[in-house]
């Protein structure tokens, strides 16, 4: 019986178009090349105008395009970033001279272009605020575009809340389900895929909750991943690190996080993903930075372990910038330092030090 269920799920998965498999392993296994992760670059117009708003500069088409335009031609990013992630403005944006596309700078550089193809978190009919992402309706036609712009990968992003201690069933099952048919939509149309089931850090829960409904979440999803044919070698996780909500005051340390975090993944993970890049969901620089690198230090992984941050990699740079053309060269210099000192906790090696903010980068209930 065992020998038949093993031939008949040989024969249907033999039968299934999968012209971009080679491609998808290839694209999913770069991005966690040694040294280096991703830049999600993918906010929203409405949450980069907030960004733009702290460093009182407009939200206008001309500054976002300036301001992405700084980023992506820091000298040496590719030294440090693998992928980055893009907001669809972004990825058909001219330069502000009007002589080159803003993702060029990124194409010279062999950085691998990405894009967020869901439409946003919205609270799910009758719960208690518990939230469900949009996108799918329309999602193999804008994957398609997407692929012919130049784009390898692409990111959705599911919301889950800790509430009392608890998150519904219905949450997760809402979340596996949805993360895991993009996934195979996205392989289907030559996206490698990466799958975001955030938990976020709102709340007084502990480290030993986080773990343990981010273990209940992930066995929900690749349980789900499965039922949809998605190749898990094609494909990537951006997970939450296991830390205590925002309002726990019983503060761990870098190398408990590192642990719980390590085991959920231990006790959840396929070894056949080979990627796996975190993200910093609100945590300070530095806080990101040591995290990652604390996670690193437990190794060897079976997955390479990286980075997929964006509020974690700018505000030094935002912060420097403050919309002036004579501040760009020190705002990329803030920019590729903490890029560097990521690539360096993506091997295990960064300490501290490298000029980063300490202050905290929560929102609560962050969307964009």
């Amino acid at each position: 019986n065992i020998r038949k269920h093993l031939a008949e799920v040989i024969i249907t998965m033999s039968i299934i178009e999968r012209k971009y498999d080679s491609e998808l392993r290839q694209t999913a296994k770069a991005i966690g090349a040694a040294g280096k992760g991703i830049l999600a670059a993918d906010e929203s117009t409405g949450t980069i105008g907030k960004r733009l708003a702290n460093i009182n500069q407009e939200n206008t088409l001309e500054n976002r395009c300036a301001y992405r335009s700084l980023l992506f031609q820091s000298p040496g990013i590719g030294e440090s970033i693998s992928g980055v992630i893009l907001f669809e403005e972004t990825l058909f944006q001219k330069s502000l001279d009007g002589n080159s596309a803003v993702v060029d700078a990124l194409r010279s550089e062999g950085v691998i272009l990405g894009i967020k193809v869901d439409k946003g978190a919205r609270v799910l009919p009758l719960s208690n605020g518990e939230m469900f992402t949009q996108g799918l309706t329309d999602l193999d036609i804008r994957c398609k575009q997407y692929y012919d712009a130049g784009c390898r990968f692409a990111k959705w992003r599911a919301v889950l809340k800790i509430q009392n201690g608890q998150i519904s069933e219905r949450s997760i099952q809402e979340t596996a389900y949805t993360l895991a048919r993009y996934a195979a939509t996205c392989q289907a149309n030559g996206l490698a895929p990466i799958v975001e089931p955030e938990i976020l850090m709102d709340g007084n829960h502990s480290l030993e909750v986080c773990q343990y409904w981010t273990e209940k979440t992930l066995v929900a999803l690749y349980k789900e991943m499965s039922n949809q044919n998605v190749l898990l070698e094609g494909s990537l996780l951006k997970p939450n690190m296991c830390i205590p909500g925002t309002d726990n005051k019983d503060k761990k340390s870098f190398d408990k996080n590192a642990l719980a975090t390590v085991t959920a993944l231990r006790r959840t993970l396929p070894v056949a993903v080979p990627t796996v890049c975190f993200l910093s969901g609100g945590q300070s620089e530095e806080e990101a930075s040591l995290n990652l690198s604390a996670i690193n230090k437990l190794g060897p992984h079976p997955w390479q372990l990286t980075f997929s941050y964006g509020r974690a990699l700018q505000k030094s740079c935002l912060d420097a910038w403050q919309g002036k053309k004579e501040n760009v060269k020190n705002a990329q210099n803030a920019f590729m330092a903490r890029a560097t000192a990521n690539g360096e906790a993506q091997l295990g090696k960064y300490s501290g030090g490298a000029a980063g903010s300490k202050d905290s980068l929560f929102q609560k209930g962050y969307v964009y």
